[in-house]
């Protein structure tokens, strides 16, 4: 069985003279790329009749109104597709510039480099050899320690259920307490009294517990108990994914991740967002022999030194145990970078 003809010569078989219908093998819609992007322009396909389907960036009228200039564009090219429609088409809408404003070319613009420049990204490292790999979203450790984090926490979730069930089974009032103690004194109903000082300390340490769970909230002591939480300790959405990438580093030698990172950060400027994507390559056996160079740094090795640092910072070791054992353990030189993708 012979392949069918290419989808150029399908539709030159189509001519605008022709009283049937499509071969049932053409392509219901042309997409605008297959015909500005030929190398003739287009040329080739003069005469053939084709149906396409795009969004018109720009319009003028030309013959005292009897005909327009198009440019139609589907998202599958940068350049648009110029076409002459004619008046007894469809009656031209009003569109006020000023009380309808179009972010449709700047929007479609930026999505197709976002499209692009990820691939490109993941081609170049590929060809440079180096491997791919994905570190966690959430985590329990802080890489940069340079700015605040977001929370990952389900105390919230316990919290708001112990606040419906002391709705539904409020606390006493204070009127209500006085009212069980003058019952005590005059001896009248002790087993009333009783049972409603009972009930009334059952909700007080409900109430508590709520305050307890809650995250955000501390205890008497000032502390917030995660162990109640989800991760029986404090999770994070990532701020960077080096330190686990060098862990890759040191088993598969040159490596990077690419993927979403979180910062808490209150700069509302175009240089900072909340939620960005990070490109980060991570090379084994590199000694830059300096600190850091423009965002590149190769890391610190030694053990007693990492140790030291993470002391002096006032941050407890247990979370960094994993990362320490990458030196206690036997380790490598190793460098690389971080660059903000967004």
């Amino acid at each position: 069985m012979e392949p069918p003809p290419p989808p150029e010569e399908q539709m030159s078989a189509v001519t605008l003279t022709s009283d049937g219908p499509p071969p049932a093998s053409a392509p219901r819609r042309t997409l605008i790329r297959s015909i500005v992007a030929r190398p003739d322009g287009g040329l080739g396909l003069v005469g053939s009749k084709v149906t396409i389907g795009g969004m018109m960036k720009t319009g003028r009228e030309q013959g005292k109104g009897s005909f327009a200039f198009l440019e139609l564009n589907d998202g599958s090219y940068l350049d648009s597709l110029q076409v002459i429609v004619d008046s007894s088409v469809a009656d031209p809408s009003i569109l006020n510039p000023s009380g309808n404003p179009s972010l449709k070319a700047k929007i479609s613009a930026v999505t197709r480099i976002r499209d692009e420049l990820p691939f490109a990204t993941h081609t170049f490292f590929r060809e440079n050899r180096l491997r791919y790999v994905h570190t966690p979203i959430i985590t329990t450790s802080d890489c940069e320690g340079a700015g605040e984090m977001f929370q990952v926490t389900t105390l919230f979730s316990d919290a708001e259920k112990l606040e419906r069930e002391l709705k539904e089974n409020p606390p006493p009032s204070e009127d209500e307490i006085e009212a069980a103690k003058m019952l005590v004194k005059d001896k009248a109903d002790i087993g009333a009294s009783v049972s409603l000082l009972t009930s009334a300390k059952e909700n007080l340490a409900r109430l508590e517990e709520r305050f307890k769970l809650k995250a955000g909230i501390a205890q008497k002591d000032g502390k917030i108990d995660y162990s109640h939480d989800f991760f029986g300790r404090q999770a994070f959405l990532t701020v960077s994914g080096q330190l686990q990438v060098e862990t890759y580093a040191c088993a598969l030698g040159n490596v990077y991740t690419f993927g979403p990172t979180f910062r808490a950060e209150h700069s509302h400027t175009s240089r900072h967002l909340a939620e960005f994507w990070m490109i980060e390559p991570e090379i084994a056996f590199a000694d830059l022999q300096v600190g850091e160079l423009i965002g590149g740094t190769q890391r610190e090795e030694r053990y007693d030194v990492l140790v030291q640092r993470i002391q002096e910072a006032g941050l407890p070791l247990e979370p960094y145990e994993w990362y320490l054992d990458l030196r206690r353990y036997g380790t490598l030189k190793h460098s690389g970078f971080g660059l903000g993708f967004a």
